[in-house]
């Protein structure tokens, strides 16, 4: 049995209580004691004087579904930032159930590559097989995974923009209960993607019956997050209430500058009726103006037209580019057009595949076309879709910092990362900072929160809303994913201009009793384990 002893740190318990003096004693996985003046022996003893010791943070919202199988750096901008633990599967996306056809789900991981990164053909296909190669990896964290929607629907059905038949339902539905028997922790909607996006509120009450009755989470990028948020968040409201489960409803915001400062108040109004309703609803953000995505969310569906292939085809030809022109200068009821909405010079390209499009990153897309001698930056955005194959990932500035200052007051939103893993050097900046950019920002810097606060909503009740048992919080018989820092030398250096910059300042980061990190430098131990509920 190893031992390792915490000493005169101030503990923050991840709770939200009073911080407090005490050590802390692991023994192999778990926290065995925390008192003043704890004299067993130990086989190391880590002194936190002037220190904090803090629960690992829980970030679920990740993107990460591949990396753990295919990345031996995967862990590395992670721990650094102090998260110990993480959750994939989110927005409607998910590794698995992988359609049977390899041409398929090509199509689908070429699809997600700017979300998820490169996936080849030879990993699992079912999310028990997942977890299985998941179980069977080296883990540098714990690792958790929900199963997407908008996954389901491509396996069930490709990318059509029909209406699920019945028994298209049922074979929905059947994944969805593989997933909740075989311990996922929810369930994600991606309701704004393609081909989500077709889907009504009654087929996705039909398909999620199981969350219901496993008493599990819905995780959900509703419809529209511009002109039409208020109604998509009532749209999740009322999917949330039809099946019976909890709702997160994930990065909620309002983009758009016309909406600022008013629909999120409205948005909120309705969730508070809803808990007060006795509905379970809580909500996430991250900490950033900006979001990130993949370039083919500002295709209207019209021009998809339930075929993505087809779709990236037209791009390359006078002719689709023109229909894209014209499709894309239109409002639609149940689509956000962020073309319109936010404009081509919000939009920054951050993600590209091919050698001679690395010139295009950094830049706002009107700067770009009109630097490299496009037409317009619609031309530009055509090219890089047909040329990248869909792969292209941008960060939109779509947000107000009083819009985002207003859900992180909110008691029940949690702090995210939503990192995004396209094959770039120029990522949104929360890959590598969301966490301490909290505790610098809105803790030290602005005054959003105490400390005490700060640390509960990327701890316990993260974990809480994931039911992961055990983690979260520093008490007796809990895991022992623990964090030492000194608050005042624990920072992000990411940036949007310079975003590739890991945290630094993390004196220790314990996973599962081994120390992971170690005064910034990552030791290589794979402690982590694959969570279940």
């Amino acid at each position: 049995m190893k031992r390792i002893l915490i000493r005169n740190g101030t503990i923050y318990d991840g709770l939200g209580g009073q911080p407090y003096q005490a050590d802390l004693l692991v023994q192999d996985d778990r926290i065995v004691q925390i008192a003043p003046g704890i004299t067993e022996q130990a086989d190391q003893v880590i002194d936190a004087t002037g220190k904090v010791v803090t629960p690992g943070f829980v970030d679920i919202h990740r993107h990460h579904d591949a990396k753990p199988l295919n990345d031996p750096h995967f862990g590395e901008v992670e721990l650094a930032q102090g998260i110990t633990t993480a959750v994939a599967g989110n927005c409607g996306i998910s590794m698995t159930p992988r359609p049977e056809k390899d041409a398929d789900a090509q199509a689908y991981y070429s699809f997600e590559e700017a979300v998820m990164g490169p996936i080849g053909l030879d990993g699992p296909h079912t999310y028990p097989q997942y977890l299985e190669a998941l179980g069977k990896t080296p883990l540098p964290m714990n690792v958790s995974a929900m199963i997407g929607t908008g996954t389901v629907k491509i396996c069930v059905k490709g990318f059509s923009d029909t209406p699920y038949t019945q028994q298209e339902l049922d074979a929905a539905r059947a994944l969805i209960e593989e997933a909740m028997a075989a311990g996922a922790p929810g369930v994600s909607l991606g309701i704004m993607y393609l081909p989500e996006c077709y889907s009504s509120t009654d087929e996705f009450a039909y398909i999620l019956e199981p969350v219901g009755r496993y008493h599990r989470v819905i995780t959900t990028h509703i419809r529209g997050e511009g002109d039409s948020m208020v109604q998509s968040v009532r749209e999740v409201i009322e999917i949330a209430r039809r099946v019976g489960c909890a709702l997160e409803i994930s990065h909620f915001k309002s983009c758009g500058m016309k909406n600022w400062g008013k629909d999120i108040h409205t948005a909120i109004a309705d969730i508070e009726a809803a808990r007060a309703q006795g509905m379970d609803v809580t909500v996430d953000f991250y900490p950033y103006e900006g979001g990130s995505t993949a370039l083919t969310t500002m295709l209207p569906p019209v021009f998809v037209a339930g075929n993505m292939t087809r779709a990236l085809e037209k791009l390359g030809t006078p002719e689709g580019v023109e229909e894209f022109r014209r499709t894309s200068s239109e409002l639609y009821d149940d689509w956000d057009n962020f073309c319109i909405t936010l404009g081509w010079d919000r939009i920054i390209i951050s993600g590209v595949v091919r050698p001679e499009n690395e010139k295009f990153l950094g830049m706002r897309v009107t700067d770009a076309a009109e630097k490299f001698g496009f037409e317009d930056a619609t031309a530009l955005a055509a090219y890089l879709m047909h040329s990248e194959g869909g792969k292209t990932a941008i960060i939109n500035m779509s947000m107000s910092q009083d819009d985002i200052d207003t859900v992180a007051r909110l008691p029940w939103s949690n702090i995210i990362s939503d990192a995004i893993y396209a094959k770039t050097d120029t990522p949104h900046p929360r890959m590598f900072g969301a966490f301490p950019k909290v505790l610098r920002e809105y803790v030290a810097e602005r005054g959003i929160y105490t400390l005490q606060e700060a640390i509960r909503r990327m701890t316990s009740q993260p974990a809480a809303r994931m039911e992961l048992v055990g983690r979260g919080s520093l008490q007796k018989g809990n895991y022992a994913d623990i964090l030492v820092f000194d608050p005042a030398k624990f920072t992000d250096h990411a940036t949007f201009t310079n975003p590739a910059q890991k945290a630094t300042g993390l004196d220790w980061c314990l996973v599962n009793g081994q120390i992971a990190i170690d005064h910034d430098q990552r030791t290589g131990v794979g402690a982590g384990m694959v969570l279940t509920v």
